[in-house]
């Protein structure tokens, strides 16, 4: 089997977009009442018609098996409006991706979001992840470090404030793929600088914490091939070494994995050379932020399984990328698809 372990709902049908207008609209006039969650209707063809055309034609064509689905990432927006904005907005999404798996089973399954918002606390966030693990069968969530779009006013990631989900984390055994959502600071791109950004961050604000201490079983995918932390190895290392810690490996690569959305062979082939393959997870991202064909190739930017296809790798390797390692880091997978999550 080939688990994606990083698809979203870019393609949701319009009628979801068209409830997040509704909300945005009534933020700016004081006399508009915001759309209720009753008010969202989507047909069952409706989803089915946003999806043959796109992921689960490219999953045939590209020979993945189940993706691991999760709303739009870009539009998470946790910046937009109030907090119950957010959290009206996060139900939306969650239930419609909830309905995405009861219609495909074998092909998807839930990954939530959360209601973020600026400076609020994470109660709510947590009783969102709860619902969504216990009620909808999810068996994770993705985590934006910085709700505010781009500025950064949020305490890092090892940061107390950020315990309570960690501990709800914990307890439902699920991870969370490190993911920031749009930005609105014209300095970062949100794809191209905010994204990657992002990713390297936060695996710096883990090498300079202690939070593994305090929660060892805790798990994180940092999403886009780590950001700049394959090319930079060295310096990670070094810097943790001259902070007296212990090695990366032993530091934080029980915790912290990666996924293979690097979009062109030789990065790729760097990931795979730096990072343990017990640590990397398969994914693509496709109909995601880069859509178009590489000229050099011929072949779609986000055909990552083609890269793999190209390597000389172990079956073992392969194994491991492929569909286990997935396993490990979610074993709520393990356990719908009655497979053993390897120790």
């Amino acid at each position: 089997m080939i688990i994606d372990c990083h698809g979203h709902y870019t393609t949701a049908p319009k009628e979801l977009g068209a409830f997040r207008d509704a909300q945005i609209a009534a933020l700016n006039d004081p006399e508009a009442t915001p759309p209720a969650l009753e008010d969202l209707r989507i047909s069952d063809d409706a989803i089915r018609e946003s999806l043959e055309n796109a992921q689960l034609k490219l999953q045939r064509e590209r020979g993945s098996d189940l993706t691991i689905f999760s709303p739009r990432a870009s539009a998470m927006a946790h910046h937009i409006g109030t907090e119950l904005t957010s959290i009206k907005w996060s139900r939306a999404c969650n239930d419609l991706i909830a309905r995405v798996c009861s219609l495909y089973p074998e092909n998807f399954v839930g990954v939530c979001q959360l209601p973020q918002s600026p400076g609020a606390p994470l109660g709510n966030s947590v009783r969102e992840l709860e619902r969504c693990v216990n009620e909808l069968g999810f068996i994770g969530c993705n985590l934006n470090p910085d709700p505010s779009g781009g500025h950064w006013d949020s305490p890092p990631l090892t940061d107390r404030h950020w315990y309570p989900i960690y501990e709800k984390m914990v307890e439902l055994d699920v991870p969370a793929m490190v993911h920031v959502s749009s930005s609105c600071n014209p300095n970062f791109h949100a794809t191209g600088a905010h994204y990657i950004n992002a990713d390297t961050t936060a695996f710096m604000q883990f090498l300079t914490s202690d939070l593994f201490k305090d929660f060892p079983t805790l798990r994180f995918i940092i999403p886009h091939g780590g950001g700049a932390v394959p090319y930079h190895w060295g310096r990670y290392r070094g810097l943790a070494q001259d902070m007296k810690k212990p090695p990366l490996t032993e530091l934080l690569l029980n915790n912290v994995f990666f996924d293979s959305c690097v979009y062109h062979l030789p990065g790729i082939e760097l990931l795979l050379k730096v990072i343990p393959p017990e640590n990397i997870l398969f994914g693509s991202e496709m109909v995601g932020a880069v859509r178009g064909i590489d000229p050099e190739t011929g072949n779609y930017y986000d055909d990552t399984k083609k890269y793999f296809d190209a390597l000389p790798l172990s079956d073992d390797v392969r194994t491991k990328i492929f569909e286990t390692n997935a396993y490990r880091v979610f074993p709520r997978l393990a356990a719908k698809l009655g497979k053993v999550a390897p120790a």
